[in-house]
């Protein structure tokens, strides 16, 4: 690559840079890093200087690959400006690496394109402000490794001191401590020289300067350094910084590393390997079992809760109590009762009543999800499970304050979560059909396309501390029992990886962390199967086909086969806005329907008083068999049990014991065994043979035997019950407590109404008002749309050609030095206004809005009366009248 460059015709600042770009990469730019479109700035100026702040600039080096942050790393310890060879030598090394060659060119154009990087290739510049943040200083160490230059370390060197190192390298002395300094550097920076200075090093010194050369380059000495520092000390190998502190000077460094300015340089991402290959077909099967699972469970659930749920803790969430009480009613682990708890939130099915006793119930809405297909209901699930960033795997941490994170609770907003979500699910779709990943090498991809923080700014390999932004996130509790498990030889949660390695080692980011929940949810949803991508998950994400092996001797042949060869990765899918992410979830919800079984329309019933319902129920069925018996087990068939209070359930829901007979023989495929019948008959006799009302409350029955009977159990003292006639009792507890207390006693009492009526007491589901799913938490502002891109360039362009264009004196008045405001007299401005009218010129005018924002723009004038100027706006590219009195001054634009 050229590094010849005309110096002359070089920007002269980032602002400059910016103006010789074309719109393409302007649009370029600002999609990249979309904080500096918020708001659109007046000019390109403006955006340079909001392209150098802090905030922005570490916004986007956290973006940055592995790759591309080591090389912005070595410019940061180039020189001011740098040449494209100096940099190609920081990052191949003396002896060239044609991998880093062929990379380095993409990566300095990524640089380029974010205005991390301004200038031609003879005149690299860095932004200040990324300079800043990646230069080597002793607070916060290089990842590099590297440290001052010789320079840098040597200001603080008497002359006398400094003289006496050059005549002990062998160097003539000079008039002063600036040339000394240079001399040295031009020593170091020759490789014969240097090389004929090492050679006569003790062996114990080049210990020394092996122990530093990769960093950290800072070493502790004594007031009276040892024969192998000191002779280092002498000839400037080893500079002091501060009172027993010494370093390496970075030219040394670079000598010793063969001109590399890391040990390591990973110009190529790290390839995701297939752990196991299985068939497509099984994959898609799996898949389907587990959606047709994570449905069951949203369901019961939420049925669990149909009459209100666990209270809403005083601070926001579920109680750890309530959580066990959840996890222990679904049959799973609490972290995965966590879960499906968020899940279903975030889908909006869940939410707080928001009563003065508030409890969490299903949502209306989730009783119009009820009546969709299958499919939908699944996409509508793993649509907002995409696009969460409330992150249930923080369930049990602690917060900054020391707070535990609960379910439900405030706390648990991640915004990296769905950017991390899509490109896990992405990376797996780049693995041939069928294929599951070898999670160490995904998290290899991840760390490599974003960095953690330890390494931006030190911390890594080589470096010393973390970053100053940086902020380890705490191990989860459940992470540390699992990983405490799989040490002894035992298995984690299910659902969940039984993998401690980043909550043990400590070692992972969240970025991880999540990238390994993603992993474990997306099996238990059902969007993976056997770890691989499924059909319908490929569908979610908009991703292409799978690709397929290249030698069909390599195709999986049975579920655990391993992939011989490495492949190519395929292309992530491109990011769906919201009509193309509905236009997926439709499409994954209509692969999904045929693998799902159908709902059958029969049980089996035992004479053990059992039911067994061989795969999943209409949905009618379904409901009445729940009222009317009790699930004893689940699985791939779910056994229902009969019992007195389950048949009693259902006579309370106003069926009549007709209804039941009637029932149970049309939806069995097996008579209806005798137990059962007698059963029913049995709970029906004796079901409303006392009634029980309003007094406060009171107990009636035809048969006064019976209420003799009640009179005389000890179990009814509690009810302070009394005689008011032969066939009626009074009691001081409400109806609901003495319905209750009866039935403990082995009565089957029924409510009654004040017209004596029978009160059925249907299960009626309590639901919440009308409620929003939570929105996420966006990381950073959105990516503006094309529309916006072309009207905030168009904008910005118009804004610095009145900026910067040349304007003649008015009035003979000069026009402003560029940037400022035009100031003319009312009369000049009047006279320029009406001349241009007359003339057809452009002006460059000075405006102050209503709100005392002053701006700068060209315009066309058209018209001049009434104290308005009507004109067509260059900057706004429209027509617009603006007052007299709030135009502060005209010039007008030179040829």
């Amino acid at each position: 690559m050229s590094t010849e460059e005309n110096p002359a015709a070089a920007p002269r600042s980032l602002a400059e840079a910016l103006r010789g770009r074309d719109d393409v990469s302007l649009a370029a730019l600002l999609r990249s890093r979309p904080d500096l479109i918020t708001p659109v700035p007046t000019d390109l100026t403006q955006l340079a200087t909001r392209a150098g702040t802090r905030a922005s600039v570490v916004r986007a080096l956290e973006r940055l690959d592995r790759f591309t942050l080591q090389t912005a790393q070595a410019l940061a310890i180039a020189s001011e400006p740098a040449t494209y060879d100096e940099l190609l030598g920081l990052m191949a090394g003396d002896d060239g690496d044609p991998a880093v060659s062929a990379a380095l060119p993409h990566a300095l154009g990524t640089l380029r394109e974010q205005a991390l990087v301004w200038g031609g290739d003879g005149r690299l510049r860095l932004v200040r402000t990324a300079r800043e943040l990646l230069a080597p200083s002793p607070q916060h160490p290089s990842p590099t490794g590297l440290g001052p230059t010789v320079r840098e370390a040597g200001a603080g060197i008497s002359p006398g001191r400094i003289q006496e190192i050059l005549a002990t390298a062998g160097l003539p002395s000079t008039h002063d401590s600036v040339s000394a300094l240079d001399a040295l550097t031009g020593l170091f920076d020759d490789p014969e020289r240097m090389s004929a200075l090492l050679d006569q090093a003790p062996s114990e010194s080049v210990e020394v300067l092996e122990r530093l050369v990769w960093g950290p380059p800072y070493g502790q000495v004594t007031a009276d350094p040892a024969p192998r520092l000191r002779w280092l000390l002498d000839r400037g190998l080893l500079l002091p910084t501060a009172p027993g502190t010494v370093v390496l000077p970075r030219e040394v460094a670079l000598r010793l590393r063969a001109g590399r300015a890391h040990r390591t340089t990973e110009p190529v991402p790290p390839p995701v390997e297939a752990a196991a290959a299985h068939r497509p077909q099984m994959v898609d099967a799996t898949a389907a079992g587990q959606a047709y699972t994570a449905l069951a469970t949203v369901e019961e659930l939420l049925k669990d809760w149909h009459e209100g749920g666990p209270g809403v803790l005083r601070a926001g969430g579920l109680s750890v109590r309530d959580l066990k009480r959840t996890a222990v009613a679904l049959d799973v682990p609490e972290p995965v009762a966590a879960f499906w708890v968020e899940l279903a939130y975030a889908a909006g099915l869940l939410a707080s009543d928001g009563e003065a006793d508030e409890r969490y119930a299903a949502t209306p809405a989730y009783d119009e999800w009820l009546e969709r297909p299958a499919g939908e209901r699944w996409a509508r699930l793993a649509t907002a499970w995409l696009a969460a960033t409330r992150t249930p795997g923080l369930v049990g941490e602690r917060d900054a304050k020391d707070r535990t994170l609960s379910a439900l609770g405030p706390g648990l907003d991640r915004s990296s979560a769905p950017e991390v979500r899509h490109r896990v699910l992405a990376l797996l779709a780049g693995l041939p059909e069928g294929a599951a990943p070898d999670t160490g090498s995904l998290l290899a991809r991840l760390r490599w396309e974003r960095p953690p923080r330890a390494d931006r700014t030190g911390g890594g390999p080589g470096g010393g501390t973390s970053s100053p932004y940086a902020r380890r996130t705490p191990a989860h509790p459940a992470e540390q029992a699992r990983g405490a498990a799989a040490r002894a030889g035992g298995s984690g949660a299910p659902g969940y990886p039984a993998d401690g390695a980043s909550a043990a080692g400590g070692d992972d980011d969240l970025r991880s962390r999540l990238a390994r929940w993603t992993l474990a949810e997306a099996e238990m949803l059902g969007v993976t199967g056997r770890g691989a991508l499924s059909s319908h998950g490929r569908a979610l994400i908009g991703a292409p086909p799978a690709p397929r092996h290249a030698d069909p001797q390599t195709e999986p042949t049975g579920p655990g086969d391993k992939l011989p060869v490495h492949h190519r990765q395929a292309p992530a899918p491109p990011a769906l806005s919201p009509a193309e992410q509905a236009t997926a979830a439709a499409a994954a919800a209509r692969l999904l329907d045929p693998l799902l079984p159908e709902p059958l329309d029969h049980v089996l019933l035992q004479a053990d008083l059992t039911a067994v319902a061989p795969g999943p129920l209409e949905r009618p069925l379904a409901d009445m068999l729940g009222v009317l018996a009790d699930v004893e087990s689940k699985g791939g068939a779910t056994v229902y049990r009969f019992t007195p209070t389950s048949v009693r359930r259902a006579l309370d829901a106003g069926r009549s014991a007709a209804d039941l007979h009637a029932f149970l023989a049309a939806h069995s495929r097996t008579p209806v065994p005798q137990p059962l019948a007698y059963l029913v008959d049995d709970v029906a006799r004796r079901h409303g043979h006392l009634r029980v009302g309003a007094a406060s409350s009171y107990v009636r029955c035809d048969d006064d035997a019976v209420l003799n009977e009640i009179l005389a159990d000890k179990r009814a003292a509690g009810l302070g019950l009394r005689r008011l006639a032969p066939t009626v009792l009074a009691a001081r507890t409400d109806p609901a407590a003495l319905l209750e207390g009866l039935r403990a006693m082995g009565f089957a009492p029924a409510a009654e109404s004040a017209e004596g009526d029978v009160l059925i007491a249907r299960a009626d589901a309590y639901r919440t008002p009308p409620r929003t799913p939570p929105e996420p938490v966006p990381d950073g502002p959105p990516v503006p749309d094309d529309t916006l891109l072309a009207a905030a360039i168009r904008a910005v362009r118009a804004g610095d050609l009145a900026s910067t264009a040349p304007r003649k004196p008015v009035g003979g008045a000069a026009g402003g030095a560029p940037g400022e405001l035009p100031r003319t007299s009312a009369a000049d401005t009047l006279a320029g206004l009406q001349a241009a009218v007359l003339t057809n010129d452009t002006l460059w005018i000075g405006y102050v809005n209503a709100e005392g924002g002053a701006s700068q723009r060209v315009i066309a004038p058209i018209r001049v009366e009434g104290g308005f100027v009507t004109a067509y706006d260059h900057t706004a590219d429209e027509v617009r009248t603006y007052p007299l009195h709030r135009i502060t001054g005209v010039a007008e634009l030179a040829e």
